[in-house]
This record gives structure tokens, C-alpha cells and sequence, in this order.
């Protein structure tokens, strides 16, 4: 049952996001290993798309919020207005209190703004005046990112990085897909139409269902050795941290079960490490290289079988 579903929602989100089923596989993954997501791209390739898409799919209660520089903390999290009537403060909770909060273009804000995200990614509350307020369950965050090149954006701390378990870009359409589009044929028609593919109680499921993937002593010695490395590198700034670590391992899992199977493969690992370490690692500045080309190095210099 629990493949089938996955099956339909990647079908649905494939109707909407044209052509790139492993970034739609690695999203699916990230949900379901209880992650949260971000999304990097140029304008215009479907980020936002996607994240509604995902939201719409899941059936999930959710709130997009678009930011900007000169959006407070107050913005999101919410804010105390004083009752006259009653002489009392009263507390009308901002957009993060959602199951799945769309943070479009997130890094257009500043890093006090960004902040404000860390507890609620970290621990599932929000601390406001003094006061610890939980946060519906699940809770994600989607979040939309331009590249940090262009005008007007505020990279995103390591701090705050860290707290997704993915990041993932699009990349430009296939050359078929690009066709329909030029032809017309408007994926965005499609959202209206999405039917949610699982329920809630479904949703806990494949989730307890992921973390349960068996993962062999083989395989996490592998993990170990790629994770060590990263550590060791003198190409690297530093390493992959225990957070990180424990990152890939729920992300592969996750995967694992997106793929139909119980049990951790070493290609599970190798499938999701590009989006689960890009954002984690920092060539050291000796070394040349980022993002992908960073990870090439992990995955090669480390063997699948410890010799």
C-alpha cells in the first residue's frame, strides 16, 4: 500500500513539475525522513511551483509567506496587540503556525529574519515574549532560494543551512519538456486539479516506515568511512558534522523506501548525497571546486568495500 501511495503522489507532482523525477524522488525523500527543504534556483524554474505542488499532494494545511528585506521576525512568528476592552495582550500567531510553511525567496531577507527560523526547524516551537508555543505537527519548511550571486539576497548562515536536510535545484527543462511549455501547455493548469494522494495518519506511516529501513553494519560502515573522510580532507574547510551524518543516514533511508525497498543500499547513500552534503561542505581556500563537484571528490576517494 505504502509504495502504491508514494507512486501516485510522484505521478501527481510529475504533472505539475515536468521532467525531473529525481529532484521530485529526493523531495518525496525529504518529507518523509521528517526534513526540511530547500530549493535553489534561478527565477522562473519552477521552484515555487514545486513547493505548492508538494503542499497540495500532501494535503498538508499550509501558509506561504514571500520574503523580503524589509520583513520583521514579528512578520512570521506573530505578535501581541493590547485589547482595550478586555485590558489584555492577546496573541495572533503569524504564518508559521502551519503544517508546512512555503518560505519563498528566503534568502531576500535579513539574517535577523532568517534567525527566526532556527528554533521552529530545530525543536518544532517558537519562543515569543518569553513565552513556548509548539507548532502544529508535522511541521516543514519549503524553502525557495536565488543563488547568492544575484543582487539583493543575504546568504543563508552554516547555522541556518544546516537545518535543512536537503538542498535541490531544478536546472533548466529537457529540450521536451521546454517544448510543451513553448507550446503552451501550462504545468501551473495543473495545480488547481491536485488531488492529495495520502492522508495524515498515511503520512506517519511512511514516515515511521523510513526510519525503520534496515541499514546493514556494511553499509553504515560506509557512511562512517565517507563521513571521516570529509573530516579528514585537506581540500575541505571541515567536515561533515554529526547532525550531517545522521542527516544521511535518514535521507538514504527515506530514499530507500521512495524506491519500494526496507533495506539501505550503498547506492541509496550515493543517490542522496549531493543534496544532503553540497550545502554542508566548504572547499578550504587552497582548494578549488563547491557544490557537486565537492561531493564527486567524497564519493570517489572512498571505496563501496573497505579494502
Amino acid at each position: 500500500m505504502s509504495h502504491s501511495v508514494l507512486q501516485q503522489s510522484l505521478e501527481q507532482l510529475g504533472k505539475v513539475v515536468l521532467g525531473k523525477e529525481s529532484q521530485l524522488k529526493l523531495a518525496m525523500a525529504c518529507l518523509l525522513a521528517k526534513g526540511h527543504l530547500l530549493i535553489e534556483d534561478l527565477p522562473g524554474m519552477g521552484k515555487t511551483t514545486l513547493a505548492h505542488a508538494l503542499a497540495a499532494v500532501l494535503g498538508l494545511q499550509y501558509q506561504r509567506v514571500q520574503f523580503t528585506s524589509d520583513m520583521l521576525p514579528a512578520d512570521l512568528l506573530g505578535v501581541s496587540v493590547f485589547d482595550a476592552q478586555n485590558s489584555r495582550f492577546d496573541f495572533h500567531p503569524g504564518p508559521i503556525f502551519t503544517q508546512l510553511l512555503l518560505a519563498d525567496e528566503i534568502n531576500r531577507s535579513t539574517p535577523k529574519t532568517q534567525s527566526a527560523l532556527l528554533e521552529a526547524m530545530e525543536e518544532g516551537q517558537v519562543s515569543i515574549e518569553g513565552e513556548t508555543r509548539p507548532l502544529p505537527k508535522p511541521f516543514f519548511v519549503l524553502a525557495t532560494q536565488n543563488p547568492v550571486h544575484q543582487s539583493g539576497t543575504f546568504p543563508l548562515p552554516e547555522s541556518q543551512l544546516d537545518r535543512f536536510l536537503m538542498r535541490i535545484s531544478l536546472g533548466y527543462p529537457s529540450a521536451a519538456a521546454e517544448r510543451l511549455l513553448l507550446k503552451g501547455v501550462n504545468p501551473r493548469e495543473f495545480l488547481k486539479s491536485l488531488q492529495a494522494t495520502m492522508s495524515l495518519e498515511q503520512l506517519a506511516e511512511l514516515q515511521a516506515k523510513a526510519s525503520e529501513v534496515h541499514i546493514s553494519d556494511h553499509v553504515l560502515d560506509y557512511i562512517q568511512r565517507l563521513v571521516q573522510f570529509s573530516r579528514d580532507y585537506e581540500g575541505f574547510s571541515y567536515g561533515i558534522s554529526p547532525r550531517g551524518a545522521l542527516a544521511l543516514v535518514s535521507a538514504a533511508k527515506a530514499w530507500a523506501l521512495v524506491e519500494g525497498r526496507e533495506h539501505l543500499l550503498p547506492e541509496d547513500v550515493q543517490a542522496v548525497m549531493p543534496a544532503v552534503m553540497e550545502h554542508r561542505l566548504r572547499a578550504s581556500s587552497h582548494a578549488a571546486g563547491q557544490g557537486q563537484a565537492l561531493v564527486d571528490v567524497v564519493i570517489n576517494a572512498v571505496d563501496v568495500l573497505q579494502g
